[in-house]
């Protein structure tokens, strides 16, 4: 019987030759039915493909064979079915890309990289080590989110600041704006999906002057394996692919409010315009009424 899963993986490793890198994995992910986005750097690999289990083992094997990638961090998840093909539905097509960076901060200058990883980033955390931490300093440790404000709208840690960006690009004027600078002698725990957005921005943070910084290692899918929803995570976890949400346990806690009605829901789609990248939290109720649009395009659509 096809097992449809989603593989979610990084490694932060120097490649002399990304685009060398882009084919073999473009032509690997191909041979295999995979689909999924993946983005290589002179800085690494990034990527989420999705497929029929023994597909995605097989994938994992080979990648791992290449010896930058032996170290790949990879978490797992459910994929919500395949098609007659044997391709996962959770992603429309393959991508694979060379980018200057694998996270897009705009600051490839910055980002220092060697075998062992990112170079200057905040001590890593597991999961118990993080409840560790909390239990010893309390309400001292800090949450900082490290993802796009509008994921944070139906999941995040309890308590958790939740810097007010669109995307990633953003976060470096959001640090060096001042609004952070009475964090910088407190204990701060980034987080972010996978842990791949912590790497960077844990680093840019401590080049920023936070003296305590640490990261969420694995992320909140990570945390989310080993306490579900019975530790400090609150709600569903956003993530970019058609699924548009994960659930750590049957008992998840509805966070998240649509934006149109105010009716509890988790459910998120993109704004109606096509030219508009902006997410929305909207119920299925209000979704059948009308396709939503965010504020900004509102107006727009119904002069049309």
């Amino acid at each position: 019987m096809a097992i449809p899963k989603i593989l979610l993986y990084y490694v932060f490793t120097p490649l002399a030759d990304p685009e060398a890198v882009r084919l073999w994995q473009r032509d690997l992910c191909e041979s295999l039915g995979l689909r999924g986005r993946i983005l290589i750097s002179a800085d690494g690999l990034n990527g989420t493909v999705g497929g029929d289990l023994p597909a995605i083992k097989r994938y994992l094997r080979k990648t791992r064979d290449y010896a930058p990638f032996k170290h790949l961090d990879v978490k797992w998840s459910e994929g919500s079915g395949l098609d007659e093909q044997g391709r996962s539905l959770d992603f429309p097509r393959l991508v694979v890309k060379v980018r200057d960076e694998i996270v897009s901060f705009g600051a490839p200058g910055e980002l220092r990289v060697d075998t062992n990883g990112v170079v200057g980033g905040g001590a890593k955390l597991s999961p118990a080590e993080l409840h560790t931490l909390v239990g010893e300093r309390g309400e001292e440790v800090v949450f900082f989110d490290g993802r796009n404000a509008f994921e944070a709208q139906i999941g995040r840690f309890q308590n958790a600041i939740v810097p007010d960006v669109a995307n990633t690009r953003e976060f470096v004027a959001e640090l060096e704006s001042g609004k952070y600078d009475h964090l910088k002698d407190k204990p701060v725990v980034t987080y972010c999906t996978g842990g791949i957005r912590c790497e960077v921005l844990s680093s840019l943070m401590t080049e920023r002057g936070f003296g305590e910084v640490y990261q969420l290692d694995g992320g909140v899918v990570r945390y989310g394996e080993a306490f579900g929803d019975d530790g400090l995570w609150n709600g569903s976890l956003y993530v970019f692919d058609q699924r548009m949400s994960l659930d750590f346990s049957d008992h998840t806690a509805v966070i998240g409010h649509c934006f149109l009605c105010g009716e509890p829901t988790k459910n998120m789609l993109n704004c109606r315009d096509l030219s508009c990248r902006e997410q929305l939290v909207v119920c299925p109720s209000c979704v059948l009424a009308e396709a939503p649009a965010c504020p900004a395009h509102a107006d727009t659509h119904a002069e049309a």
